[in-house]
């Protein structure tokens, strides 16, 4: 039948809940890691060490983990006070870990900028601010504060094990900064991304708003004359009751004339509709089978046939009132590239996957070179048409936070609509 796509572009938001987020992983790994340096010291370079309050210093990491594990389970916004606090407390564990391993003599002493690193990625200028004085304080007091490692001389042979510290700590601290700048980079080019989304939305949405400016002028213009011709349209009859001829044109332009009344009416109808933000609670086969009639009124010459699951038209689903028209202009888009190939066949299909509701609308064009899913153009390239039904339903489509896409190969091509299924468009 059809198959369900449902793609999202997940963006990475580098800010106070990533941050804590980033924290709370972590420390894990900076318990796992002091761990282990305590254990070589100690078992294998026979370095004397106060193990008790450096076992604390673990025990408090693990702890702070647990603890901002918790609150990111909560669906509470991440205040930045609360990643400041966070941020602090790492801060002030590592002073803790130096404090009793030599202090500012500890290489290790540089892992203080990774906490200034991922709040200036994060975090306000004024909270980053804090963040560097409350580091540069940590580092100030270890100089002159802290447990010296007595075994530990600074010349010699064994100031190479000073060396390797140094070595191992700047390739820590710099996978850290170069993962996380990173991850701070891909934010901010996503970012502009959608920023670039954004204003070509608005641009088509201010094109879209200058054409409903027009029809609704064009609207309240064309109400005049279609009374006038209602009114004028029995006249022509007076008189002449036995040219059956002309009564039959004068009824053909009558329902013409009450047609292009209805039409009005509707439209009128459909923006009230929209400003009061009104839903149409209605089922899954209903619907496509409602739509498929409209659609078979407005292009009589076309044939329609419909496709949902059994178990899927009792489904109930909520529906805004433009979804309708963006259906009916992607389904005359597709009669007219089925009569290009010579066919009156379309399609209209629908499904429910992952809270979901797809419309799949298919027709027996010529189809793309390469079987291949493609981007909808911004306007329709019909040489006929006014260019604009395709861009009003994407316009409809994304307003209602859903997505529009197609997949074209040599038997034609689906144009497939996917909105959430509550309706909390």
């Amino acid at each position: 039948m059809f198959r369900f796509r449902q793609s999202a572009t997940k963006s990475f938001s580098f800010d106070a809940r990533a941050l804590v987020t980033t924290i709370a992983w972590l420390r894990p790994c900076a318990a796992v890691g002091q761990a282990l340096a305590i254990a070589v010291a100690i078992g294998w370079l026979y370095v004397h060490l106060p193990l008790a309050p450096l076992l604390v210093g673990i025990a408090a990491l693990i702890a702070g983990a647990v603890v901002a594990f918790l609150r990111l389970r909560s669906a509470k916004p991440m205040r930045e006070v609360e990643a400041f606090g966070h941020v602090a407390f790492d801060i002030l564990v590592l002073g803790w870990a130096l404090y009793f391993t030599g202090g500012a003599s500890n290489p290790f002493i540089t892992l203080l900028l990774v906490p200034v690193a991922l709040s200036a990625a994060a975090l306000s200028g004024r909270t980053t601010a804090v963040v560097t004085a409350l580091a540069a304080a940590v580092y100030g007091t270890l100089i002159f504060f802290n447990v010296p490692l007595s075994d530990m001389p600074m010349h010699g042979e064994a100031f190479r094990l000073h060396l390797t510290g140094m070595t191992i700590n700047f390739m820590v601290a710099a996978f850290l900064l170069a993962v996380f700048v990173g991850r701070m980079n891909a934010s901010l080019n996503a970012q502009r991304e959608a920023m670039r989304r954004l204003r070509e939305r608005a641009l088509r949405d201010e094109s879209i708003l200058a054409i409903a400016t027009q029809a609704a002028e064009a609207a309240h213009q064309l109400n005049t004359p279609l009374s006038t011709l209602r009114t004028l349209l029995p006249e022509l009859e007076r008189g002449r009751e036995d040219d059956l001829a002309l009564r039959d044109d004068v009824r053909v332009m009558t329902g013409e004339v009450e047609r292009c009344r209805d039409i009005l009416r509707g439209m009128v109808e459909y923006g009230r509709q929209q400003l009061a933000g009104t839903t149409q609670a209605t089922t899954l086969g209903d619907y496509v089978r409602d739509s498929a009639d409209r659609f078979r009124l407005l292009r009589p010459e076309a044939e329609v046939s419909t496709d949902v699951a059994p178990a899927l038209r009792d489904q109930p689903i909520m529906v805004q009132p433009g979804l309708a028209h963006a259906l009916l202009n992607l389904l005359q888009n597709a009669l007219d590239a089925s009569l290009r190939n010579g066919s009156h066949a379309v399609t209209l299909a629908a499904g429910i996957d992952a809270g979901r509701v797809e419309f799949v609308i298919g027709d027996q064009g010529d189809g793309l070179a390469m079987n291949r899913t493609v981007s909808l153009p911004a306007v329709s390239s019909k040489p006929d048409g006014l260019g604009i039904g395709l861009a009003l339903a994407r316009s409809t489509v994304e307003r209602m936070h859903g997505e529009l896409h197609a997949h074209s190969d040599a038997g034609g091509t689906r144009v497939c609509v996917t909105l959430p299924l509550a309706g909390r468009a």
